[in-house]
């Protein structure tokens, strides 16, 4: 029962909490009021455990917003924003947070090349810089169960669009498996099964 070293996290071809950086897009009360894939309850239960995870392994968040400025649209909701203290937040007016200079300059500046993504609406804000990354070389990482679309039809069809391209779909429970590989790694192992434990997921595994 002896684990083998740890690779080096910036050339592991899995993702590590060194090689990796999270994009959270536009979840703000209208986009999510406008979601017809999941529950809409259950939605911000898993994009929230998504950021508590993304926070246990120190991932560098890079945080977006559409239409605040132009008073179109409100800020992320309360429940996602009060886990960012201190993470900045680009509003824009494009669609694609991709074609956002600020935002683009943003997941630059984190010099990863692993993009863990979370975005509302599946079809459009998810889809647009996801594809986009993957032309410019990043490897893109949706998590599915923490993403949602205005009909379960647009949501699958935007998935399979993206993978396609090449984009690598994840869940809530392979991202966290993934990023602690080890229960020996003892400086996150109590936070990441206490995130799956606020899942739900420890539960549902042992149903």
């Amino acid at each position: 029962m002896t684990s083998e070293p740890r690779r080096d996290p910036l050339k592991d071809e899995l993702l590590t909490p060194e090689n990796s950086a999270f994009l959270l897009i536009d979840y703000q009360p209208t986009q999510i009021n406008s979601i017809n894939s999941i529950n809409r309850a259950e939605l911000i239960r898993n994009v929230i455990s998504t950021v508590k995870l993304i926070n246990t392994f120190k991932i560098p968040t890079v945080l977006s917003t559409v239409n605040v400025a132009t008073t179109m649209n409100q800020e992320t909701i309360p429940a996602i924003k009060k886990l960012l203290p201190g993470v900045p937040s680009y509003d824009r007016t494009t669609i694609n947070a991709w074609e956002d200079q600020e935002f683009y300059a943003a997941v630059k500046k984190t010099g990863r090349k692993n993009l863990i993504i979370a975005a509302l609406w599946t079809e459009a804000c998810l889809t647009f810089p996801a594809l986009d990354a993957l032309r410019e070389g990043y490897n893109v990482f949706p998590v599915v169960d923490a993403v949602g679309g205005t009909s379960v039809v647009a949501h699958e069809a935007a998935l399979r669009r993206i993978e396609r391209a090449g984009a690598q779909p994840t869940s809530i429970a392979q991202l966290a498996c993934e990023l602690q590989r080890d229960w020996n790694r003892h400086d996150t192992s109590s936070e990441f099964a206490q995130d799956l434990a606020d899942a739900g997921i420890f539960l549902r595994l042992t149903k």
